[in-house]
């Protein structure tokens, strides 16, 4: 399970920070701006949420050699992608980025669960995992965070996979099945929204009163 757990955060780790790049890239930041805000994306969620659970050492703390393989990345992304890249890639993106949302769904979910979370609390630290590095991404670009403003469900697949972990082992099937239930789940989800372009309805407060 421990090594099952390991490839879910390296998959998603890799996917996170290519949307981190991709966001950097758009901003024009420089070297340092690239590297933060890749590594806020891979490793936001998941410190967040060994935050909050008191988890020590951080997960990426754990596994050092993920940073050099972030600096890897970002270096090669700055010298080789360029603006006429940025639209073909962040379309491709969605794809990978939905991947990472369901693996770090599930890796969030189980850690908590192993930590003698309750279930909701456990569905919500893998919500956490898997929604708040992009948040802390958007934030520091200066920007909405589009999990929250696109209508496109996000967050709400996360929620869902969540609690296709918890049925799943409550039903007794074995650790691997059960997290790949729940990452398809999550990541199934946020693929078939992309597809059919389903959004979530915004809150229609009305106009706002004169005066």
């Amino acid at each position: 399970m421990n090594n099952a757990i390991t490839v879910i955060e390296a998959l998603a780790t890799l996917a996170f920070a290519l949307s981190g790049l991709l966001a950097a890239a758009r901003k024009r930041l420089d070297a340092v701006g690239v590297v933060v805000v890749a590594g806020l994306a891979a490793f936001g969620g998941g410190t967040l949420r060994d935050i909050l659970l008191d988890r020590r050492p951080f997960f990426w703390v754990t596994h050092a050699d993920w940073l050099w393989g972030l600096l890897a990345l970002c270096i090669v992304a700055m010298l080789f992608l360029r603006a006429r890249h940025f639209g073909v890639t962040e379309r491709a993106m969605q794809w990978p980025d939905a991947l990472g949302l369901g693996l770090f769904t599930a890796g969030g979910t189980e850690i908590a669960l192993a930590n003698g979370m309750p279930p909701i609390v456990a569905v919500l630290m893998g919500m956490v995992t898997a929604v708040f590095g992009g948040v802390l991404r958007d934030i520091v670009c200066n920007e909405i965070p589009s999990a929250f403003s696109d209508h496109r469900p996000y967050a709400v697949c996360s929620f869902a996979g969540g609690w296709v972990l918890v049925g799943a082992q409550q039903a007794g099937l074995p650790g691997e099945t059960a997290l790949a239930a729940a990452a398809l789940t999550a990541t199934g989800l946020r693929v078939l929204a992309l597809a059919t372009g389903w959004q979530l309805p915004p809150w229609r407060a009305g106009a706002p009163p004169p005066g």
